[in-house]
């Protein structure tokens, strides 16, 4: 290996069959992976990310082995799910999809089933690039001291790696349950009443709100930029400090075959939200369903067997074996079981003696994911896109939002989604106080069906899904498909799609920042975005519940200086009232309001019904303005106010705090919001900080091209950064960037790559 700043071109140093890989970094430590070959691409990646993030990646695998409580003992929190189970529950979960082979069986099937021969090789790659610098660093010498010497820092396998794919493609619907299904155990015969409460993510009917994503997502056509060229801009939101929900920013390139930069998953091979030299895309959570909750009707009795079309049918069981290391360190092994029924899993919430639920997942035969993306990669234009996804069928739960050089736009639902037709959602859906919203298992009329185009059955295949192409815009801020563009709603849609009309703020927010920038209304110039622009339209952290409702609630307390808590206390309000009367109603870290608005509207939301507190109710005929404002009149709208700056005083802040002393990563302020924020972030003030890091969300990748004739023209951000590791300088370099509303000018040609002044190259 040799480390050295860059003289020939990468590409001639291949060519002329010197070094298989070559890992430039730009600023911000950015690395472009340029080999030879898909061997040799996997190599340089798994190298590069390794060096950032080893930790992370191990940490991981430990899990998908199901061994944390090998290593660290089964009463701690494993991690899955939105309340966090123990190891010992997680290792039960993961320990029995191993003895089952799932990942194996997926990996013996043939293309687009199973992988390409060509992600076979990159992946296989990555793990040897993995456990190269494993090997050249030593374990005892890794830069991070969280994984510097443990045990549990071992080589991965391709294996590995696939499981880190699988686990990838679930994670709005089975993952989140991992804990739930790891602990489930039959109630005693004589239990009659709910033998575990249903968890949240289950309760919430396993919607993506459980998987804690979200996203922005737009793909401008030739008719809404004032170049003529298209521009396409990403916006994920997701966990900062869960490791496999953490983005790396790469650039990985095989000359003649693949070009391709954006950002992938921790662990995962590819760019899933990039661009190439002549189409962008995006990705923005599917609001559609992506598994189905079955009620089993119990055989009395005999809470292991249920009812299916009135015969019974017994669970299947499968004993699994788990490491413990006690607190003195000694290992034994105990016997634990996980339940499965004909419609999946079964769980722990809800199980009683007449009741039990499993979770069928519509991406539980999904390793397909790898194959759309690597195709979508090499794609030149919207057809190729098209025809990739549809070879495939390989996205897991996203929207995708796309463009090209032509001008052109598309979106589409393509991920997996249950063949539930809407006379089955009303027949089969079953009420119940005590439990989830779930189908009923007891009859096979309630199963999913399939579609002839699908490539797997029991999901909608593409002739189903929702699809729009354009020439001004597309849309989608984790809204359904209905209006990614509201000159020409979608419609006809199966219910599983989400065919709800009714738009939250960000997604009404969204629209009218593209409405406003196409006719310059906005304050950002001529009609018409640039790329410019576009990145000023991204940060400019417009809050649009403040802009509709905040002179709404200065009336209010105007007119009620003192206003009545929830605990009864008066509560003088008029400090309070001229700080959101001098609010700019933007959430940039100097914003003095913000916070007390925060506090505000968090309360109001969870005190009354949406439309009894809004001064417009929702106006099905008007889903982009409606509801709007804030009716002072109302009891919860004052009460709310009162409570907020009981709040901040509890909490020794003043009513005009500045956002960025209270929202913060590293110590670093940082800008957006939760209540209405197109830019959204929520983080505390010791986020990114402390043992484990403590987490934040929102904004994590952000990416704006302009798709040129002369090539991609791209500004990108990766707020937290490209390593997790603390004491890393790329821990938090962008994050500064992210507070100051700054971009890094991506460097995509092998010219502008060699031309950073901080270019270091890393030579395999």
């Amino acid at each position: 290996m040799a480390v050295l700043p860059a003289t020939a071109s990468a590409a001639e140093t291949l060519t002329d069959g010197g070094h298989a890989v070559r890992i430039s970094r730009t600023e911000y430590g950015v690395p472009h992976i340029l080999a030879r070959d898909f061997d040799g691409l996997g190599y340089g990646y798994g190298y590069a990310f390794a060096q950032d993030n080893v930790c992370e990646l191990a940490d991981h695998v430990v899990t998908l082995r199901g061994e944390r409580s090998r290593f660290f003992g089964p009463d701690g929190q494993s991690g899955e799910g939105e309340v966090a189970g123990s190891n010992l529950a997680s290792d039960t979960y993961y320990g029995a999809q191993s003895r089952a082979g799932t990942v194996r069986q997926l990996l013996d099937r043939k293309a687009p089933l199973g992988p390409t021969a060509e992600l076979r090789r990159m992946v296989e790659g990555y793990a040897a690039g993995y456990n190269r610098y494993l090997r050249d660093t030593g374990v005892d010498h890794l830069p991070d001291a969280r994984c510097k010497g443990k045990p549990w820092v071992r080589p991965i396998t391709a294996l590995d790696l696939w499981n880190v794919v699988y686990d990838v493609n679930r994670v709005t619907a089975t993952v989140p349950l991992a804990p739930d299904i790891g602990s489930a155990t039959p109630p005693a015969r004589s239990a009659n009443s709910l033998a575990t409460p249903a968890t949240p993510a289950l309760a919430s009917g396993l919607g993506l709100a459980s998987a804690d994503v979200g996203s922005n997502g737009w793909a401008l056509g030739r008719d809404a930029t004032r170049t003529g060229d298209a521009m396409v801009l990403a916006n994920p939101h997701l966990p900062w400090a869960v490791g496999y929900f953490r983005f790396y920013q790469v650039q990985l390139t095989i000359p003649g075959t693949l070009d391709v930069s954006g950002a992938g998953l921790y662990g995962t091979p590819l760019v899933e939200i990039g661009h190439n030299a002549t189409l962008a895309w995006t990705h923005t959570a599917s609001d559609a369903q992506h598994a189905s909750v079955y009620a089993l009707k119990l055989v009395p009795g005999d809470p292991t067997s249920y009812l299916l079309d009135g015969k019974p049918v017994r669970m299947r069981r499968r004993t699994v074996p788990v490491t413990v290391r006690d607190a003195n360190g000694a290992l034994s092994t105990v016997d634990r079981t996980v339940y499965t029924s004909r419609f999946g899993p079964v769980l722990s919430s809800g199980w009683t003696t007449t009741t039990a639920y499993a979770i069928r997942d519509a991406n539980a035969d999904n390793l397909r994911s790898m194959n759309t993306w690597l195709a979508m990669g090499k794609a030149r234009n919207l057809a190729q896109l098209r025809a990739a996804q549809k070879a495939s069928q390989g996205i897991p739960w996203t929207y995708t939002l796309a463009a090209d050089t032509s001008g052109g736009t598309y979106f589409t639902d393509s991920s997996a989604v249950p063949h539930l037709t809407d006379v089955q959602l009303a027949h089969c859906t079953l009420a119940d106080d005590d439990g989830p919203t779930a189908l009923d298992g007891s009859t096979s009329a309630c199963a999913w069906g399939s579609d002839p185009d699908a490539v797997v059955p029991g999901v909608y295949g593409p002739s189903h899904q929702p699809k729009s192409s354009r020439t001004d815009y597309v849309a989608n801020s984790n809204n359904g498909p209905q209006y990614v563009n509201p000159e020409a709603p979608s419609t006809g849609l199966p219910g599983v799609y989400d065919t709800d009309p009714r738009l939250d703020e960000r997604a009404q927010l969204g629209l009218s920042m593209i409405a406003q920038r196409r006719d310059g209304t906005d304050g950002l110039g001529a009609p018409g975005f640039t790329e410019s622009t576009l990145r000023e339209s991204m940060l400019g952290n417009r809050v649009l519940s403040a802009e509709t409702g905040r002179d709404d609630v200065v009336a209010m307390c105007r007119a009620h200086p003192s206003l009545t808590a929830t605990d009864g206390q008066e509560v003088d309000v008029r400090q309070a009232c001229a700080t959101l009367a001098r609010w700019d109603a933007r959430a940039d870290t100097t914003s003095r309001g913000i916070v007390l608005w925060t506090a505000f509207h968090q309360d109001l939301v969870d005190d009354g019904p949406l439309d009894t507190w809004h001064r417009v109710p929702y106006d099905p005929a008007h889903p982009l303005t409606t509801p709007r404002g804030i009716n002072g009149d109302d009891i919860h709208v004052q009460r709310a106010l009162a409570d907020a700056v009981q709040d901040l005083a509890a909490r020794d802040l003043p009513v005009d705090v500045e956002l960025g002393a209270v929202q913060k990563w590293d110590n670093i302020p940082l800008p957006g919001c939760d209540v209405g924020c197109f830019d959204v972030v929520d983080a505390g003030p010791g986020s990114g900080t402390g043992t484990p890091t403590a987490g934040a969300f929102g904004t994590s990748f952000l990416m704006t091209v302009e798709l040129t004739a002369d090539g991609p023209r791209a500004h990108t951000l990766l707020t937290y950064g490209e390593s997790a590791n603390p004491a890393s300088p790329h821990f938090s370099d962008q994050t500064r960037l992210f507070s100051r509303k700054q971009w890094v000018t991506e460097r995509f040609t092998q010219a502008e790559i060699a031309a950073d002044p901080a270019l270091t190259t890393t030579d395999l």
